[in-house]
């Protein structure tokens, strides 16, 4: 036996059949439209009162017949709006064609403002255009008004759903569309924030011989024409570098990275970043840039320096934080460690079930011992400084110790927004900390960074003293959405594929 939604497409088929034999296209190459539905919800009054004719444009989520007397709604991406359809107004001719129209229809509405016997402010049709027919009848909607504002409901809740088919999310919950066109303002100020402070955008390739720039796992694609495999890029950094030696000062990358890795609430295989270098500056630079980044968003853009995030209050007007990753593991967990503690380090790891990967050294138990134990109670914005050397493979030490880089990360709820350095640019130095990448990887560190040689070979050029600094903007925008999950702010997030039926 059909389901019901098959009968409901079957229906509406047949309309399609009946609307050809009618010698009626109901997919138009052309449209028309004079105005969109904000512009005439504006002012009313006036607009009923000069009586002008306008033409709007949108889909019909709603209609309602009575004999030769219809009502509907129409809808743009701007509005809503109620027609009112009389067959004496339009004829007979186009009073059957919108008897045709089915809700989830895209339709083309000319006539003028009026205000029925109800009050209710409508535009009156005297001309309806079928501007594409829809076959699937639409979840159903329902509307009510919520401290003076209209809060619409759909069958839409299931989150797998929305995500598998975001088209119908944007359709039928406006709020998150909302989300997406914050996210566009984000994406928007960051280019505007940089481009005045004469920074140059630039692109690097996706596809890539090597990978580097950040340890993580790969996914791996083969070229046939080269017959080579190629790899999707885990980050832009090796390609920005070397046109800091080819003799940009100045440059920053939005674009997309890809990391073989698991998907949770703040994980997307596919991501976007903001990866950024400046000549002649360092850490404590980059630190300012961030700070100010951050709050040149949420203030100036977005208007509110308070958001609601993992269930705090997060306040981006005040300064931020600075914290020491050696000071933190002192006054969180009594902890001291230095370069010479790794027995006691490896005593701890184990009393409390930290994994220790094979060749691990001091450093790496210290950033692991933070990032089990403090990381997740690092709550109000807080730059943690000086990482160990040893996780730290593109950072250069500090002078006064070498066993620590100069490094930050930027904590928020217990999150990282941002990483950034004092760039390593001693090429000698550099081939031995990726020779001992390498190393682990030989371990079994399947994270582990790679030896680069071209890259290395461009570092014996020359490049300057500078800062570095990456930004992950899906995370970002989920802080300044107010948005727990990293799917709701990527438009089509990785999906497990749903089992055959």
């Amino acid at each position: 036996m059909p389901s019901r939604d098959n009968q409901f497409i079957q229906l509406r088929r047949q309309k399609l059949e009946k609307l050809l034999a009618a010698g009626i296209e109901p997919y138009p190459i052309k449209s028309f439209r004079t105005n969109k539905i904000e512009d005439i919800l504006k002012g009313k009054d006036d607009w009923v009162a000069s009586n002008q004719e306008v033409s709007l444009a949108g889909r019909l989520v709603a209609m309602r017949r009575q004999g030769k007397l219809s009502f509907g709604d129409l809808e743009d991406a701007s509005g809503k709006i109620q027609i009112y359809v009389a067959q004496n107004l339009v004829g007979e001719e186009n009073y059957e064609l919108f008897k045709l129209c089915d809700p989830g229809d895209f339709i083309q509405v000319k006539g003028t403002l009026f205000f029925t016997q109800a009050g209710e402010y409508s535009l009156r049709a005297n001309q309806i255009s079928l501007l594409a027919k829809n076959l699937r009848p639409l979840p159903p909607i329902k509307e009510k008004v919520i401290d003076g504002k209209l809060v619409r409901y759909s069958a839409l809740s299931d989150v797998e759903i929305r995500y598998r088919k975001r088209y119908l999310d944007l359709l039928l919950n406006p709020s998150h569309r909302d989300i997406f066109i914050r996210r566009a303002k984000i994406i928007s100020a960051i280019r505007s924030f940089l481009d005045e402070r004469e920074f140059i955008e630039v692109e690097t390739p996706i596809l890539q011989p090597l990978y580097g720039g950040a340890n993580a796992r790969p996914f791996i694609t083969h070229h046939n024409a080269l017959d080579i495999d190629l790899y999707l890029r885990i980050a832009t950094e090796l390609y920005l570098k070397r046109l800091i030696v080819g003799g940009f000062e100045k440059i920053y990358e939005l674009g997309k990275d890809f990391r073989n890795e698991g998907m949770d609430r703040i994980h997307n295989p596919e991501f976007t970043m903001l990866e950024l270098y400046e000549a002649y500056s360092d850490l404590a630079g980059m630190m300012d840039l961030t700070e100010s980044l951050l709050k040149y968003l949420a203030i100036n853009v977005l208007h509110q320096s308070i958001y609601k995030f993992r269930g705090y209050n997060i306040d981006l007007s005040e300064p931020f934080q600075k914290a020491s990753m050696q000071n933190l593991l002192k006054d969180y967990l009594g902890l001291e460690l230095s370069e010479d503690d790794y027995d006691k380090a490896v005593e701890f790891c184990q009393k409390h079930n930290i994994d220790i990967p094979p060749g691990a050294g001091t450093g790496k138990l210290i950033y692991l011992i933070y990032e089990n134990m403090i990381e997740e109670q690092i709550i109000q914005p807080t730059f943690v400084t000086d990482f160990p050397k040893e996780v730290s493979p593109l950072a250069k030490a500090k002078p006064d110790n070498p066993f620590w880089a100069d490094r930050f990360e930027l904590l928020i709820a217990g999150y990282e927004f941002a990483n950034a350095f004092s760039e390593l640019n001693d090429p000698l130095e550099q081939r031995a900390r990726l020779e001992a990448q390498a190393a682990l990887r030989a371990l079994g560190d399947e994270e582990a960074s790679v030896v680069d040689e071209d890259f290395l070979e461009a570092l014996e050029y020359g490049m300057p003293p500078m800062g570095g600094l990456g930004i992950g903007i899906d995370r970002l925008v989920m802080l300044l959405t107010e948005n727990d999950s990293i799917k709701e702010v990527i438009l089509f997030p990785q999906m497990k594929p749903e089992q055959p039926l």
